[in-house]
């Protein structure tokens, strides 16, 4: 966020503000001198019993979780989303009743029906939706977009993706992201270039598609790598998140640039200048 952004303090109501990255959104907002106006959790899952800031380690606010986003959202200017699909598309259509007009979703693992979805959505609300919001992924990702613009189908695209134990999604929201990326610089879609799994002894690499690779362990909190090879040399580009407070500050750097945008369907390269490279 820049310094003249931070001096505008808006609201904010954060879905999922009892998960680990929920509790990250809200610590980073109070950080940044940002209103919690509210937040949500799943029916059922709670604490519904302990204020936000407090779940978040930082001073209480006087505000607890609720199960309705609309209830969550009636005080807030940008609404946060880092869940599920079906909660975030159920929040997407709530927030037509609220004040709410810019919207920040870094939900993964969504369908192709689902993201039509949000599409929709965002003819009525500003939305910045990506698999990721770390400066450097987004970074990482027009490099991607440029070395496989120059680097022709002699050159072999492998994406690798390290996570936690806990993650649900493969290959990660991240990694398609950059999958996407690569394709876009072969000037083609990724459901066309997408190779896949390896397994089996008719696995032999097709020319021109982009590979993917993800292991699963311990507590990794995110590690990307893009590898571009010739029959004479591989360029590696690569990431690794140190902090999971990487994400939130990034959402909330899209939240600040989101608020007051006209309707549409907007990534972090809109939010940091790097359309069209």
């Amino acid at each position: 966020m820049t310094d003249t952004e931070a001096r505008t303090p808006f609201s904010v109501a954060i879905a999922g503000v009892a998960g680990r990255m929920g509790r990250q959104l809200v610590a980073a907002a109070l950080d940044e001198g940002l209103v919690v106006a509210g937040g949500t959790e799943a029916p059922g899952k709670g604490p519904f019993d302990r204020d936000i800031g407090e779940l978040a380690g930082r001073q209480a606010l006087g505000v607890r979780p609720v199960t309705d986003p609309v209830a969550a959202a009636a005080n807030a200017d940008v609404w946060i989303d880092f869940t599920r699909p079906e909660a975030t598309l159920a929040a997407l259509n709530s927030l037509k009743h609220t004040r709410v007009s810019g919207v920040v979703i870094g939900t993964t693992g969504m369908s192709a029906a689902e993201e039509k979805e949000v599409a929709r959505a965002a003819e009525q609300l500003a939305i910045v939706k990506a698999g990721n919001f770390s400066v450097g992924i987004n970074l990482l990702q027009a490099l991607t977009r440029i070395a496989a613009s120059r680097l022709g189908e002699g050159w072999d695209i492998e994406i690798l993706e390290t996570h936690h134990r806990r993650k649900v999604d493969a290959p990660s929201g991240t990694a398609l992201m950059l999958g996407e990326a690569a394709a876009e610089g072969r000037g083609s879609g990724l459901d066309d270039l997408r190779a896949a799994p390896y397994d089996g002894p008719a696995s032999a690499r097709v020319p021109g598609q982009i590979g993917f690779s993800v292991r699963r362990m311990g507590d990794v909190i995110g590690e990307h790598s893009v590898s571009i090879g010739s029959d004479r040399e591989i360029l590696t580009l690569s990431h690794q998140a140190l902090d999971r407070a990487v994400f939130a500050h990034g959402a909330l750097q899209a939240a600040a640039w989101v608020k007051g945008r006209a309707p549409g369907l907007y990534g972090m390269d809109d939010v940091l200048g790097l359309s069209g490279n």
